[in-house]
């Protein structure tokens, strides 16, 4: 993981602290996550473990894009499923367990909590999971564009490609983070105060949750694991 200087943090039109960076990912556990492309990664079957493989390539190569942000000090994945979190602390990743209460937003609320807890002065923000065409530029690019308006709005997100979702959203230090994840976030990130950010990043914006989804981030540029779950098989 790179551990690059953070960008700084504006208030009042002015620069007055570089503030640290850290971000947040939950993974759901593999035999419920992405029901909506079970079959994707085998021609329609929907074999359990085919679908497994596809969940947690998503994961990876959203993982690695931010590994490779050169504004990312800190990642925090929040999953309890024993499968994902191996593979990822073996890429050096922090996993803490789910915490006491269910959902997304709890998910994103309690991994700010834990980083919170370890550095109060960190600029936290909350990235979905399942970004395979994502790039670490483009995360770069929208961390720069959220910090360089926390004078006026000290959170900031980034809507899906659809405009109605969001894949990111950063909050200032000290200011919380109050995720709105779920149906119609974008409106509801936007009515609690904040900023929609407006950058052109293709690979930030296109989560993935049907079909339709991945060959569109297929046209962006898949990262390597899911274009592996994805390669044909060879034939024997």
């Amino acid at each position: 993981m790179s551990f690059a200087l953070s960008l700084p943090a504006v208030h009042d039109g002015g620069v007055f602290a570089m503030t640290p960076v850290d971000l947040v990912v939950p993974v759901k556990t593999l035999d419920v996550a992405k029901s909506r492309l079970r079959g994707a990664a085998d021609g329609g079957v929907g074999e359990p473990g085919a679908h497994a493989r596809l969940a947690l390539a998503l994961a990876h190569d959203t993982v690695a894009a931010v590994l490779a942000a050169e504004s990312v000090r800190r990642l925090l994945v929040v999953c309890s499923d024993p499968v994902v979190a191996a593979e990822l602390a073996a890429l050096g990743v922090d996993v803490v367990p789910d915490g006491p209460v269910p959902g997304l937003n709890e998910a994103y609320a309690h991994g700010a909590a834990v980083l919170r807890a370890r550095d109060g002065q960190a600029t936290v923000g909350a990235l979905q999971a399942d970004l395979p065409a994502l790039r670490p530029d483009e995360l770069d690019a929208a961390i720069a564009e959220a910090v360089a308006g926390f004078g006026t709005a000290p959170r900031a997100f980034c809507a899906d490609a659809d405009r109605t979702g969001t894949t990111f959203l950063l909050a200032a230090a000290g200011v919380d983070l109050d995720p709105r994840f779920g149906t119609d976030s974008a409106r509801r990130h936007e009515a609690s105060g904040a900023r929609r950010l407006s950058g052109d990043w293709p690979g930030l914006r296109r989560d993935v949750d049907t079909s339709d989804d991945l060959r569109d981030a297929g046209e962006i540029g898949l990262g390597p694991h899911t274009r592996a779950v994805l390669a044909p098989s060879p034939r024997c």
